[in-house]
């Protein structure tokens, strides 16, 4: 078999064999296959695109390139949950207690951020004391302990993905739904568990811009897991505008835990609901609406909630810092941007109201930028909301003032005003099961 057939016979339009696809693989993992075959073979595809079988193969050959993570001692009760990034999204911090208070188990690898998004990792890491670098038997035996645990990403895990990603990124080739879907999927599939939702997010504060972009590659996925044996739905949300208020890392985590106390933004409180039912449904095998109810009466009766603290003490965290959220170290600086007209914000660029908020500190530009966790911004109005002149649009914390100025120059150019009330577009667009 050669890798030269393999490129011609994609660039020609034909399927790949599952064969074909294996050997592609463990070839450019173990550097027989160079960049520029590889990145030819990723430029087929983008052009020519692959069936059903071939996205299922190359995300299993993808996800058997390293080190895989064995749940199976935990029976099929294992969960998980993706989400395809945003501004303000916080939902692992809920959705987890939510899940594993009503008997899901969730034994996940979050990542860190980087660019305009949060990472999970990084926002526990605001927590005093919370460790996401567990050994092995640590993070099994906790998860036997609490039925929830959450650590960085380690090992070798999909390494075939790391090194296609880091190609197609300087190749252009990112944008083919296929690659798109096998990249994450291996990573899920690599992670062990039996039940997999995901939130793929669309908007100006997402990769995908579109719902029906959103909507292409959320079925793409759902079809990978249930062809490789997985529980899948994908829940396809907004996000033309940040989830909740709080953008920032100690920030979000206090709004997180003001949602499993009762109270919270109405729109992250939905999309946790509408996430972590998806997963109660189908790990119980019971209706969404039972699955409903279930998830509406965790967060209600405050089991929720103490599963959070079990959760976050057992791993090292200070769970007086969930009941006294004041605890959490503040920003040096605090400085509030006043509304210069009478209105109404009509859009919001997410996107660029996260880059504002790694401006003040509360995000990465490289892998090695140091984050300042009390850093980032509360959204005092969003989109659809009335102003009036001196109104406080969006307060920035920092605890570097030179920051400040540039930041809010971001921030405002992310607003658009109108004289005219205006309807926003629905939060959740569909599910695909």
């Amino acid at each position: 078999m050669r890798i030269y057939d393999i490129i011609k016979k994609k660039r020609d339009g034909f399927e790949l064999s599952r064969e074909e696809i294996e050997f592609f693989i463990k070839g450019y993992v173990d550097d027989s296959i160079y960049d520029y075959q590889a990145s030819a073979l990723c430029m087929a595809i983008f052009f020519k695109g692959m069936t059903e079988k071939e996205t299922a193969y190359l995300t299993l050959a993808m996800a058997n390139s390293g080190d895989t993570v064995d749940l199976s001692r935990f029976g099929d009760k294992t969960v998980d949950k993706h989400s395809t990034g945003g501004v303000g999204d916080k939902t692992t911090l809920i959705v987890a207690p939510i899940v594993t208070s009503l008997g899901c188990v969730m034994a996940k690898m979050s990542g860190r951020g980087l660019g305009h998004t949060g990472g999970t990792v990084d926002k526990l890491e605001s927590i005093k004391g919370f460790n996401v670098e567990l050994t092995p038997e640590e993070f099994f035996s906790q998860v036997e302990k609490n039925g929830v645990a959450v650590v960085g990403q380690s090992g070798n895990l999909t390494p075939a993905d790391k090194k296609l990603y880091a190609l197609r990124d300087v190749t252009a080739t990112v944008d083919s739904i296929p690659l798109i879907a096998s990249s994450i999927m291996s990573k899920k599939l690599a992670a062990g568990s039996h039940t997999i939702v995901l939130d793929v997010k669309y908007g100006s504060g997402a990769f995908m811009k579109t719902a029906e972009e959103a909507e292409v590659l959320a079925t793409e996925m759902v079809k990978i897991g249930k062809n490789c044996g997985r529980n899948m739905a994908a829940v396809i949300t907004n996000m033309e505008r940040p989830l909740g208020k709080n953008i920032g890392n100690s920030l979000e985590v206090i709004e997180a835990i003001e949602v499993l106390k009762g109270n919270g933004p109405e729109d992250l409180k939905e999309v946790c609901l509408a996430l972590a039912s998806q997963i109660v449904s189908l790990c119980e095998k019971i209706s969404e609406s039972e699955a409903r109810v279930l998830c509406e009466d965790a967060l209600a009766s405050g089991k929720a909630l103490e599963k959070f603290k079990e959760w976050i003490a057992s791993q090292g965290g200070d769970s007086s810092w969930i009941e006294n959220t004041d605890l959490f170290p503040k920003a040096k600086y605090k400085f509030e941007i006043k509304a210069e007209n009478d209105g109404y914000i009509s859009k919001m660029d997410a996107e660029s109201i996260g880059i504002a908020s790694v401006i003040l500190g509360a995000g990465r530009e490289t892998k090695e930028d140091t984050i300042d966790m009390s850093a980032g911004i509360v959204l005092n109005k969003k989109t659809g909301d009335r102003i009036a002149k001196g109104d406080n649009l969006a307060t920035l914390y920092t605890c570097n003032e030179t920051s400040f100025n540039s930041a809010k120059e971001k921030y405002l150019s992310a607003l658009k005003f109108s004289e005219n009330s205006i309807s926003e577009k629905a939060l959740i667009f569909g599910i695909i099961k």
